[in-house]
């Protein structure tokens, strides 16, 4: 439920540990099941399958990828509180034992993106998986990019490979995080890395958001 489903239900799901998921009623799991199933289907509506049966398959692929995430980080919560409370009076012993923890939840989310990246071709084109990965991830890759070439006119075509090749790492990662707030992070570590490539190629950044500012204020006064 971290996975930015953003509704009421979905939120309130998110603090949920492992023991209270066992003890979900069924008419909980049912609007949890709900919740992430409407989540797969604005994806899918976004690919232009033609045939009823390719939309379920590629829906209900996406469906269980937001539930086995979720399901991952239910248990590196319940191992974490676990942790503290044994460790409440020894720091060195918790921190070690929570850095082991992140190792394996990260190691746990590396092999289950493998899995369901593996799995989408069998559907998709790869036009359409660059749908889906941008449906999971607030479509922040596309809208930074165009925002980049948009604030920087003169970007050379290596520079925009770079951006990129960068906004394309952050977008798997951020595939993956279990909140809205931490999808934007993956991107914000890599877009510090494009603001300081660009700043070292040469660009004042400061300056050309000024521009680009102004830019935007032009073609707005001129719509209107």
């Amino acid at each position: 439920m971290r996975l930015g489903i953003i509704t009421i239900l979905f939120t309130a799901f998110i603090s949920v540990n492992a023991n209270a998921q066992s003890n979900l009623s069924a008419d909980e799991k049912a609007k949890y099941v709900k919740a992430i199933t409407e989540r797969a289907d604005k994806i899918v509506s976004t690919l232009e399958i033609a045939d009823a049966k390719k939309v379920e398959l590629v829906r209900n692929t996406i469906r269980d990828q937001y539930s086995n995430l979720n399901d991952i980080y239910i248990v590196r919560d319940a191992k974490l509180k676990e942790i503290k409370e044994k460790n409440a009076d020894n720091k060195v012993e918790r921190d070690s034992a929570i850095a082991k923890l992140n190792r394996s939840t990260e190691a746990s989310l590396a092999k289950l993106h493998k899995k369901y990246i593996s799995k989408l071709p069998s559907n998709l084109n790869e036009n359409q998986i660059d749908k889906v990965k941008n449906g999971m991830t607030y479509n922040v890759l596309p809208i930074t990019y165009k925002a980049y070439q948009e604030e920087i006119l003169t970007l050379t075509d290596a520079q925009k490979k770079q951006i990129l090749i960068w906004l394309t790492e952050a977008r798997e990662h951020a595939m993956d995080a279990e909140s809205s707030d931490k999808k934007h992070a993956w991107f914000g570590k890599y877009k510090g890395r494009i603001n300081n490539y660009l700043s070292a190629a040469g660009y004042d950044l400061k300056k050309e958001g000024v521009e680009w500012e102004k830019r935007r204020k032009a073609a707005a006064e001129k719509a209107n």
